[in-house]
């Protein structure tokens, strides 16, 4: 009889695992339990780790895949709960109802200082319109608020269905009576709204965060509500949790917050673990996979012929977002060699869930959704297949188009296990696809390696790798320095001032 554990935070607070883990074929967690990869190596039998709720940065998933632990998680149970959250610290703020019960608490009646401001007819601003914002959008449009949005990655066409309209991020700030943020954390997010898009917003807008710390500048959103600026902010995220009692948002009167309740209810918490429970059941006796983050649903035999091909996939999807500069509205992948007699459609997948995860939530993209969300965004996607390669046994190329260009990168796998990127856009190299990468785009003269190579030492940023690539001898070539750190955006700025670097950005592969 296989069996399932459900451990608690309590269970594992110490450094070493429990010793009852190497008994148990499948672990259901919540988001207080951290597993760890010392956990993972101690649990010889486990085959599933199932999380009751979207975020999986408590499990180490890369430690899991290496295992091929399926990990999954219940992408869609909290998407209602956080969506009203959101609606509600709206409403709150119009009408300042916490700032109203704090002072009829303390024996006030202070009913002129508390004069709200309707929300019919206002208009309020969704930045992302995944499963989530969209949700915002109904619920505004039900309280016949006007509704316009920002998502860079989805078709107007896709908008329009929502009854939205689509507009770029300057217009939605300066239109916006209220802005409801609905995007993921990631390298690109970090201070997505800071001094300079605060400013941008209309005078007297009020802000909503229920989506993820740190993509607000909180020192920044401060300084515009204490300007008088902007006239409100709810906020259920921050970028440190929990915060410092004395963080500067705490001490101004137009600031309301919670402490991360977006997913807080008992509705949602019983649809999580029901829905977890469920999966579990479906993986252990039916062999059935549901909502994994890092396998698709396919057969044990199948797994070991393409895990290293789904790694590679994911990687070459991750890196394709990271060059992105529009939204994508193809995407290619072509097979040769060996690969190309075996089933890829899960490396397609694993193709989208890398592209997808950095341009949306990387917790609600999976192996089951990954082709429906490529559809609602309006994103083509076709595979093919050939025999013949260029100096690889087998490859996988992956191209995208967007409206202005196209952009290509490819892989290999050599031997069973090892994977290489072989190739970004006209640049040919073999470099391990793996942990953060400054990539340098710079002219192909005597210097620049060593240029580099001070200017990072000075910023005590470690180098652990460096591959090159170049168009010709005297033209422009590709650097990609792997890093044991992130590079500050300071560090970056003075990068780009060297006279032959023509571009420098961080990837996180």
């Amino acid at each position: 009889m296989e069996r399932a554990a459900i451990l608690r935070r309590s269970r594992i607070r110490g450094k070493r695992p429990p010793a009852a883990i190497p008994e148990y074929d499948a672990l259901i967690v919540r988001s207080g339990t951290t597993v760890t990869a010392e956990v993972i190596a101690a649990a010889v039998k486990l085959r599933a780790i199932g999380r009751a709720g979207i975020g999986v940065d408590n499990i180490d998933v890369g430690a899991s895949t290496r295992r091929g632990i399926a990990v999954m998680n219940t992408p869609g149970g909290n998407n209602i709960t956080t969506a009203e959250h959101a609606i509600s610290m709206m409403l709150s703020l119009a009408r300042s109802i916490p700032q109203a019960t704090a002072s009829m608490r303390s024996g006030k009646w202070e009913k002129s200082k508390f004069t709200g401001s309707e929300i019919f007819n206002k208009t309020l601003g969704v930045i992302g319109i995944g499963n989530i914002g969209r949700l915002v959008v109904e619920r505004a449009r039900g309280l016949k608020m006007r509704v316009v949005a920002h998502d860079p990655f989805i078709s107007e066409d896709k908008a329009a269905e929502m009854g939205v309209e689509l507009v770029a991020l300057d217009e939605l700030l300066t239109r916006a009576d209220f802005v409801s943020l609905h995007i993921p954390m990631t390298t690109d997010t970090r201070d997505f709204l800071a001094a300079a898009e605060l400013a941008k917003m209309k005078k007297g807008a009020r802000l909503i965060n229920c989506a993820r710390g740190g993509i607000v500048n909180e020192g920044d959103l401060a300084d515009a509500l204490r300007s008088g600026h902007l006239a409100g902010a709810a906020l259920d995220v921050f970028a440190e949790e929990p915060p410092p009692a004395d963080h500067p948002l705490f001490g101004l009167d137009n600031v309301i917050c919670t402490p991360h309740l977006g997913a807080a209810t008992a509705e949602a918490q019983v649809n999580v673990a029901v829905a977890i429970a469920e999966q579990m059941v479906e993986f252990l006796l039916l062999d059935v996979t549901r909502n994994a983050v890092n396998v698709p649903s396919v057969s044990a035999e199948q797994i070991e012929v393409l895990r290293p091909y789904l790694v590679l996939g994911e990687k070459l999807g991750s890196l394709q977002a990271q060059l992105l500069e529009q939204a994508p509205t193809e995407l290619t992948v072509e097979y040769g060699g060996e690969v190309a007699t075996v089933d890829t459609q899960p490396v397609t997948v694993a193709v989208l869930r890398g592209l997808l995860a950095r341009l949306l939530d990387s917790s609600t993209v999976n192996y089951v959704n990954a082709r429906e969300l490529a559809r609602e965004r309006g994103i083509k996607v076709t595979e093919s297949k050939t025999s013949q390669t260029r100096g690889y046994v087998n490859q996988v190329k992956v191209l995208v188009r967007t409206a202005d260009g196209e952009s290509d990168v490819a892989g290999a796998v050599f031997g069973r296990e090892v994977v290489r990127l072989v190739k970004v856009n006209q640049f040919h190299l073999e470099a391990v696809p793996e942990g953060r990468i400054l990539m340098l785009h710079n002219r192909d003269v005597p210097g620049v390696v060593g240029a580099v190579g001070t200017l990072l030492g000075e910023a005590k940023v470690n180098i652990a790798g460096l591959e090159l690539g170049r168009e010709a001898i005297g033209g422009i070539a590709l650097s990609l320095v792997h890093v044991d750190d992130s590079v500050p955006e300071p560090v970056l700025d003075r990068l780009r001032s060297l006279p032959e670097i023509v571009s420098a950005e961080l990837l996180e592969l």
